[in-house]
């Protein structure tokens, strides 16, 4: 077992540890969330190891309906309360959130001129799912919200399991270090739903802003873009010159997952209603 595979495994031990404290707590919607997140992509990443076929359509699907669904999920159950705190501050929050979102994607780019102890693209991934997982423990940990944003916002993590195992795999490395962003976001979002915010309107507007804003820039940075040089295109098997034509139906695809996406998601708040 190297290094990068026993922080791996090392990870999944300390989140089983953070769930005993959440049942204790009963913080039962967040634990159902992380471990959504675990499985989402603990499951899909052997699948995209296994995978030595082109399969961009169904990659095109995941994150169309993930992104979709991230989207109406963050624009009607936090943005809401954001602006419900202080229209104002609600506002602000919201507008650092997308460009704070937006700046650790661009300045994340450095982690591939760094000597790591693991692969770059599962440092990142790390990165985001603990960012991320922050946020959703302290939004569970403050608001009364349902266990359906949670499910919304971690969806993106089937896919990206399954893209990333599929790039190890096909550098002959081992996809148990993914371990690590699966079980990530669970370990931060566990931690930070301890953090109790002031009751102040300002201060809980700035924060549920900056929350729907991160998740606005994440949910928009996993729109599924069918462009050469994407990672789309990276899974065709084609000829440049019938790529084209393949990325072209791709992007139909791609418009119709995401309106999916919202759409079911609407769909579940009119039955829960």
């Amino acid at each position: 077992m190297n290094r990068s595979t026993a922080i791996g495994v090392g990870s999944v031990v300390v989140l089983v540890t953070l769930s005993a404290y959440a049942v204790a707590t009963q913080a039962w919607k967040l634990l159902v969330v992380s471990w959504a997140a675990f499985a989402a992509m603990a499951f899909a990443a052997p699948i995209g190891a296994r995978s030595r076929t082109e399969h961009a359509e169904g990659l095109v699907w995941g994150y169309g309906l993930a992104s979709g669904a991230m989207v109406t999920s963050a624009a009607v159950f936090l943005v809401p309360q954001a602006i419900g705190h202080h229209p104002q501050f609600g506002g602000f929050g919201i507008a650092f959130g997308i460009l704070a979102g937006f700046g650790a994607h661009t300045v994340g780019h450095r982690f591939a001129h760094m000597d790591l102890p693991m692969d770059r693209t599962v440092t990142e991934l790390s990165a985001h799912a603990i960012s991320a997982g922050a946020i959703i423990g302290i939004v569970y940990g403050n608001i009364d919200v349902g266990v359906g944003l949670g499910l919304a916002i971690v969806s993106h993590k089937g896919p990206a399991g399954y893209a990333a195992a599929r790039r190890l795999s096909g550098k002959g490395e081992s996809v148990y270090p993914l371990l690590l962003p699966a079980a990530g976001l669970g370990i931060a979002a566990i931690v930070s739903s301890a953090v109790s915010l002031p009751a102040t309107g300002a201060f809980r507007g700035i924060v549920f802003g900056f929350a729907s804003g991160v998740f606005l820039h994440v949910a928009m940075d996993f729109l599924p873009r069918c462009e050469i040089g994407s990672e789309i295109h990276d899974l065709l098997s084609v000829e440049d010159d019938h790529a084209h034509a393949v990325l072209d139906r791709l992007r139909l695809h791609a418009a119709v997952s995401t309106v999916v996406g919202g759409a079911a998601v609407f769909g579940a708040w009119i039955l829960v209603g």
